[in-house]
């Protein structure tokens, strides 16, 4: 995927969950190149050289005529991957902690004691819970080990500034950093932990440094490029989708539902798993269902939505009133761990029943949007779409008639596309 390249270009670089994408772009924002790369059957074995061998491996596989004119670079990485590495040398002291790996209960609890009530950090999940872990464990050693995300130590293996612990608001939120303020709040700042903490946290696609000269030689990449403020792999997908005005959101059709809107006003309730990012000076608040493309898998393959598709008819709804979930639970919009899948009665027609759950996963999506509202969000303007969905319109027809306010595919919803977009931000800083 080559075009001619024109100086200069930027590189996005996405590490996922399976695998690694990198996108090249001009300043007009063409893609010039894209390449992708799985990790490997032994990467779990060990993460942090996998992602490095394949950081290597992506930046050597873009034609020599495009490498030589990338003038910055950025990363996305997958939020709350986190590792513990020797300031000197980044060097990983303990296996990463992956971005679905929960602790320990007691963790859990020591973090809920530190932070306010129902704070994003204290997620199971969150970066703070692990810090929290490895502190617990006694993971700490001479000299005190540092942490990084994912997305930090990958930009540090370029710029090489190890030591000075530079990561990122969006990646730092789960730390328990405060992008509003733009530091560690009191009640983190006087943890004895506190010192493992990325002393430097920056914007989005903020200048940070040039490569070190041992990383211009072995990626071949110009010695004066640019290494960016970097994000987490669902900010970097919605950045892609070119989203710049409060009241503009993204909707997520994957295997679940994920929305994201631009708000003039911070909106943060865990009972609703609902917080928001900073970017720039607006909001980006989002909330997860547990609906979505997964329950469409359970009683359709490929082949027959293919061929159902053509036969939904958007101006007749079918009145059917699903709420389609995979199983019982559900935390947005509505936060009920116990609310049961509704989609029944069945049609014998499988064209009404597939459209009836259509129409139930977007009634669920239009609920999200007024949760948002309700919570005090910018009012919805416009919706763009990302995900499988994006590109079934008889479905988009659904969801617009359903949510009162235009629908369209977003132009690109790659996270890698996304971070080079904060690297064309960086360079023109």
């Amino acid at each position: 995927n080559t075009a001619t390249p024109s100086k200069p270009l930027y590189l996005g670089l996405d590490f996922g969950t399976s695998g690694a994408r990198a996108a090249v772009i001009d300043d007009e924002g063409r893609l010039v190149q894209d390449v992708k790369r799985g990790y490997g059957d032994g990467a779990a074995a060990d993460w942090a050289s996998a992602w490095r061998r394949v950081l290597y491996e992506l930046i050597h596989s873009l034609d020599p005529a495009v490498r030589s004119c990338v003038t910055s670079v950025a990363f996305d990485g997958t939020s709350a991957t986190a590792l513990l590495v020797d300031p000197r040398d980044g060097t990983p002291l303990a296996a990463p902690k992956l971005y679905n790996e929960a602790q320990a209960k007691e963790v859990v609890a020591a973090a809920k004691a530190l932070a306010p009530p129902a704070h994003t950090a204290t997620a199971p999940t969150s970066t703070l819970c692990k810090i929290l872990g490895w502190w617990l464990g006694a993971a700490a050693a001479a000299p005190p080990p540092l942490l990084l995300h994912q997305a930090d130590w990958l930009a540090a293996l370029l710029h090489g500034m190890y030591g000075s612990g530079i990561s990122d608001w969006n990646n730092a939120l789960k730390l328990g950093y405060d992008p509003e303020t733009e530091s560690y709040p009191a009640w983190l700042a006087e943890q004895p932990f506190a010192p493992l903490l990325p002393a430097r946290v920056v914007a989005p696609g903020t200048p940070v440094g040039p490569l070190e000269p041992r990383a211009a030689r072995e990626t071949g990449l110009p010695p004066h490029c640019l290494v960016c403020g970097g994000t987490t792999d669902s900010i970097a997908a919605f950045v892609a989708a070119g989203v710049t005005e409060a009241g503009q959101a993204v909707t997520s059709l994957g295997s679940t539902l994920a929305v994201k809107l631009l708000s003039t006003t911070r909106v943060d309730d865990a009972a609703y798993g609902v917080y928001s990012h900073r970017l720039g000076d607006v909001w980006l608040v989002g909330g997860a269902s547990n609906s979505g493309g997964a329950v469409l898998r359970r009683f359709f393959t490929d082949q027959q939505l293919r061929e159902l598709t053509p036969r939904l008819d958007p101006d007749r709804p079918t009145g059917l009133d699903y709420y389609p979930l995979p199983s019982p639970g559900e935390r947005f919009p509505v936060a009920d761990p116990d609310l049961q899948p509704r989609m029944t009665p069945r049609p014998e027609d499988d064209t009404l029943f597939l459209q009836g759950l259509l129409e139930g996963i977007s009634q669920v999506e239009a609920a999200a949007y007024d949760r948002l509202a309700t919570l005090g969000a910018s009012p919805l303007r416009e919706v763009l779409t990302a995900g499988g969905g994006a590109v079934n319109p008889k479905w988009t027809a659904i969801r617009q008639r359903l949510l009162g306010v235009p629908v369209r595919p977003a132009a690109h919803g790659e996270a890698c596309y996304g971070a080079a977009l904060l690297a064309r931000q960086g360079a023109r800083q």
